[in-house]
């Protein structure tokens, strides 16, 4: 049988396959690349797949067990931070991005391996379709914050501080969404967040956090995949 076909839904995924793998012209030999995690980095995934099968040398850190998983599927070769403490180029996607380069990240949990990534990343690449561009933080997406489970509700309530509605991830009614790293993650829905620099320091200083889903000025550039083309938006730029 036949179903029908969501064209927004098609149109919308082509976009993100457009701008997933433009981010690989930035890729070289034996370079070592940090590898995100979500819907469009998985066009990345596969395309660098591809182009290892055809010759391209590199090594890849992944930033979750999915990815890992994504990428061992593809047969490119893994490292691990421990071995390359820094990383020539990582290419990650966002759940919301400003104008200054901004991220909201963290919609597939994975946000505490992905900011260590990032952060000993030479350059960081985003790759996004044009409805993740925003013109304040935290007007679409909520914010996640990656918490031990250990005095969760406290860390909870601590939260709610900062004039948000917090709810605790679940993957269904009554079973906690668990991170890679054990953790539980607390989605934080704001209307808007005016001073991202200033939340991801304070909500990083609450004892409980692990990391909150703030990555603040650490992309380098931004590639959009819109109907009109590929945006690319670079950190140099920004004013």
């Amino acid at each position: 049988m036949l179903l029908p076909v969501d064209g927004d839904f098609l149109e919308k995924e082509e976009l993100k396959k457009l701008a997933g793998e433009k981010a690989l012209e930035y890729i070289e030999d034996n370079m070592i690349i940090g590898i995100g995690t979500g819907s469009t980095v998985e066009y990345t995934i596969r395309k660098l797949g591809e182009l290892v099968r055809d010759g391209l040398k590199i090594q890849g850190i992944p930033t979750s067990v999915h990815t890992q998983r994504l990428a061992k599927e593809e047969n490119i070769p893994l490292t691990t931070l421990e071995e390359h403490p820094s990383i020539d180029v990582t290419i990650d996607g966002a759940d919301e991005v400003d104008s200054n380069l901004n991220l909201i990240k963290g919609g597939g949990g994975a946000l505490t391996r992905e900011k260590i990534v990032a952060f000993n990343s030479k350059k960081l690449i985003i790759v996004v379709d044009d409805s993740k561009v925003v013109k304040c933080l935290g007007i679409d997406f909520p914010l996640p914050v990656e918490v031990v489970k250990f005095g969760w509700t406290a860390t909870k309530k601590t939260l709610e501080n900062f004039g948000c509605d917090v709810k605790l991830r679940e993957i269904m009614p009554g079973e906690p969404f668990i991170t890679d790293n054990g953790n539980y993650v607390l989605d934080c829905e704001f209307d808007r967040i005016d001073d991202p620099v200033q939340l991801e320091f304070d909500i990083n200083n609450i004892p409980g956090v692990v990391e909150n889903g703030l990555f603040i000025g650490l992309a380098d550039k931004v590639i959009v995949g819109g109907k009109q083309g590929i945006l690319t938006l670079d950190k140099e730029a920004v004013v």
